[in-house]
């Protein structure tokens, strides 16, 4: 079978595309006929060396995934042959970059049937990242105040529209660019951050400070004091720590996001009830994943891109 995969970490150059032999499933494994993976900023970061994430070489990236399933390991139970499916699979091990691959049973969850199974693969590490981020980690709830500082993003859409569903008021940063599409997922306050400076625009204390931006640390700290006593402030940026305030009671937390088979399992029936978009920007062939790659080092992947096999 045909599959992306790198030998060694290094530059977008590393990755190859080669001839492998089709995976076999072990016992409490599927093998999955790939529709398509989802590329990721981790992707990019395990390739090039700087995520510690102790993968085994050579590597096959995309831990996101959606295709069916072809064939059944043993002591594999709710799961047949033919099943769609979707999954977050455990990054240290091969992901989808392929036209077959094998996964933990328990990783995978029926797939959306209201959307393509290939943009499905979109789904899984941006809502569970989104989820985890805005109720296990910040303990959002109906009628609290959220501020999603980048909000333009995959994740921060997700999380928007997430906050909605909770009942909480979303106050969002974007750029003029991505301002519309963030108002579209449901914020009720946009602020462009290139013209306004948010200790001013935010005019009262929020519950909840969502970063999802590279933002200058001082400015992160500074932005602290938005946060009400005993609120939270929770991060995805895993290269920044989080800044806290103990003397008010306003503690901090950075996303690293778990895999979750019955949190996925409700992600995907909010999409089925449309409740929750899945945005797909970009569809490529897997033989332009290296290519992808170097767009990414060179900071120009905006959106959400999926690679089919």
């Amino acid at each position: 079978m045909r599959a992306v995969q790198f030998s060694e970490v290094g530059g977008p150059e590393v990755l190859r595309a080669v001839d492998v032999e089709q995976p076999v499933p072990a016992a409490g494994q599927v093998r999955i006929h790939v529709a398509a993976s989802a590329f990721n900023a981790a992707d990019n970061g395990m390739r090039a060396g700087f995520l510690p994430i102790p993968v085994v070489l050579p590597h096959v990236p995309g831990y996101d995934v959606s295709g069916t399933v072809d064939a059944v390991g043993a002591r594999v139970d709710g799961l047949a042959v033919g099943d769609q499916v979707i999954g977050f699979l455990p990054m240290e091990r091969d992901g989808g970059a392929a036209e077959y691959v094998v996964a933990p049973a328990e990783a995978l969850v029926a797939a959306p049937t209201s959307i393509p199974l290939a943009d499905a693969a979109a789904l899984p590490s941006v809502a569970l990242t989104a989820w985890q981020a805005l109720v296990d980690d910040g303990g959002l709830a109906a009628g609290q105040r959220l501020l999603v500082v980048g909000a333009g993003g995959v994740v921060g859409k997700c999380a928007v529209q997430l906050a909605k569903q909770i009942g909480a008021h979303v106050i969002a940063t974007a750029s003029p660019s991505s301002a519309d599409a963030v108002r579209a997922a449901g914020a009720d306050q946009v602020i462009d951050h290139t013209t306004t400076d948010l200790l001013d625009a935010v005019g009262e204390p929020v519950d909840l400070l969502l970063n999802l931006a590279p933002i200058d640390p001082e400015e992160f700290t500074r932005l602290v004091t938005l946060v009400r006593d005993g609120g939270a402030v929770v991060s995805t940026t895993a290269w920044m720590a989080a800044p806290d305030d103990a003397a008010r009671g306003v503690r901090s937390a950075v996303v690293f996001v778990l895999p979750n088979r019955d949190r996925l399992a409700r992600l995907v029936s909010m999409v089925d009830a449309g409740a929750l978009h899945v945005e797909v920007t970009r569809r490529i062939p897997l033989a332009e994943l290296p290519a992808l790659h170097a767009e990414a080092s060179a900071g120009r992947v905006a959106g959400k891109v999926i690679v089919l096999p």
